[in-house]
């Protein structure tokens, strides 16, 4: 599912106009990545949170090089989901 399809099922649902749903949808990302990158974890209660993960320091190989590099600490962004959230998706998607 792309943003694109995420904005018309919301339209047709509630029976808004596609741009104000884009325009709604759009500042909602904005403020998740801007929150995140200003240190804070978003929290949405039955849905999931958006947290930052700190990636430790390690030994990578350039392969062709055949030398070692060394991958500083840093952070990354990732999502959690809700046990609510993972639940439904365990009873209601089959396995493939």
């Amino acid at each position: 599912m792309t943003k694109a399809d995420i904005v018309a099922k919301i339209s047709e649902k509630l029976g808004i106009e596609k741009g104000d749903v884009q325009a709604t949808v759009e500042t909602f990302m904005e403020e998740v990545k801007s929150s995140l990158e200003g240190g804070d974890n978003v929290y949405l209660r039955g849905f999931g949170s958006f947290i930052i993960k700190t990636r430790a320091e390690k030994t990578g190989r350039n392969i062709s090089k055949n030398t070692t590099i060394k991958i500083p600490a840093h952070n990354i962004p990732a999502f959690k989901p809700a046990k609510v959230f993972v639940e439904g998706v365990k009873t209601n998607v089959e396995v493939k």
